[in-house]
């Protein structure tokens, strides 16, 4: 079943389209690696998808209903965005952030350290004094506690030194296996993500430059750095 689709969208800032006639699904249960250098519309992408900016032309829908500007609507219904800020509060403690992130009828704000346990000894610290690699997984359960169906997730490796980012991913993997969370991940690691993704789609100048699936982006990555680059890009 299709969670996230995206028909024709073009979107950006101001005058500047930053996406361009972009088409992208995301199944349930599937990880989609949203790939691209600086610029490419990554951020853009996922801000469109859950509806912190209006498409110029296109349609966005998640879950059946058409994506509209009402984001706390939208994330009620399951469309959940972790940005690259984190969106945490760094002077209080874990246990404080999970406890504001918990809704009145939703899961135990405890009960996302399930997934997340090398959290568990830490919710008395103040998040200022934890690591990056344990900030991003505060910010990955504090998401959990909005039982997410669309996860989208905008750059978990920023600032983070590679070993950090292989415990993470697998986490993200195993919210599409066990619970068939449809996943956008946006990142730099293009090994690391398409490790754990079921397609891979690369944007250039806010197009669609290559999509395939995982397998097939890791096993030539000739093709990869040519989409990046542009080197297969048409002329308009």
């Amino acid at each position: 079943m299709t969670v996230l689709e995206m028909r024709g969208v073009t979107a950006g800032y101001g005058s500047a389209a930053a996406v361009r006639d972009l088409d992208l699904t995301v199944a349930a249960g599937e990880v989609v690696a949203l790939l691209g250098p600086n610029g490419a519309g990554k951020t853009t992408t996922l801000k469109t998808a859950i509806g912190l900016i209006r498409p110029r032309a296109g349609e966005v829908r998640a879950l059946g209903r058409v994506v509209d500007r009402r984001v706390d609507r939208t994330t009620r219904h399951g469309v959940v965005l972790v940005p690259d800020t984190r969106a945490i509060f760094s002077g209080l403690s874990v246990r404080d952030n999970l406890r504001l992130a918990a809704r009145r009828g939703g899961p135990r704000w405890d009960s996302a350290l399930e997934r997340l346990p090398r959290l568990a000894p830490l919710v008395d610290r103040r998040v200022g004094l934890l690591s990056g690699g344990e900030q991003q997984m505060l910010a990955l359960a504090k998401a959990l506690l909005c039982r997410p169906k669309v996860l989208l997730v905008d750059e978990l490796s920023l600032g983070l030194a590679p070993v950090a980012v292989k415990e993470l991913l697998p986490v993200v993997r195993g919210l599409a296996d066990d619970l068939g969370v449809g996943v956008l991940l946006v990142e730099q690691h293009v090994d690391l993500a398409l490790g754990v993704s079921d397609r891979g789609v690369v944007l250039h100048h806010g197009r669609t430059a290559l999509e395939a699936s995982a397998a097939e982006l890791l096993a030539d990555r000739d093709a990869v750095h040519r989409a990046y680059f542009g080197a297969d890009e048409r002329n308009d």
